[in-house]
């Protein structure tokens, strides 16, 4: 169980009320150092998956705790942002993705439960999403620069839209399961 991969994700969910606190500091830096640790924990996620493949490391803890992990630390930053932003063209996005990651959540254990997990398996979209809002929520949180606001909020609509896109996808897979009588 005692793993690089279970390790950097471990590391990851520490890193969450780092993430937090730093984003609440009252110091000109507190923006970029919340944004480093954000990129930190994106860092962690994409390399202990790939390690974990790598290195033949795959275990049931990992394969528990990372999706956890990876939407716990997207959520709180979600949260920070439309606290921050107060804005309804932030907060609209923020309840989309975090509604879609309940929903898959709960149709990949239900999925999981017929035996059908494979059906709701990661898919190139769900990657694409989360590559998105993973660089528009460093953008967003950063703040150094008005394009950098910018890029960030292009990106999170790209997200969004790849996130009914993904979730639409997933659905569709199991429908014929959801819809049976």
């Amino acid at each position: 169980m005692i793993n690089i991969p279970n390790i950097l994700t471990a590391f990851r969910v520490l890193l969450i009320p780092v993430f937090v606190v730093c984003y609440y500091l009252p110091t000109e830096w507190a923006a970029f150092l919340a944004a480093f640790f954000f990129w930190l924990a994106a860092v962690t996620d994409y390399l202990d998956g790939y390690l974990a493949r790598k290195l033949e490391q795959q275990t049931p803890f990992g394969a528990f705790l990372d999706p956890v992990a990876d939407k716990v630390m997207v959520a709180a930053a979600l949260v920070v942002i439309v606290e921050d932003y107060n804005s309804l063209w932030v907060t609209i996005p923020a309840i989309t993705m975090i509604s879609r990651e309940i929903i898959i959540s709960a149709l990949r254990e239900w999925m999981a439960e017929l035996g059908k997990r494979a059906n709701v398996a990661v898919s190139w979209i769900g990657k694409w999403k989360t590559a998105a809002q993973m660089l528009a929520l460093i953008a967003l949180i950063w703040q150094q620069a008005p394009w950098m606001e910018m890029v960030g909020m292009v990106l999170l609509y790209i997200a969004t839209v790849l996130t009914f896109w993904s979730m639409f996808s997933y659905l569709s897979a199991a429908w014929k399961d959801l819809a049976h009588n």
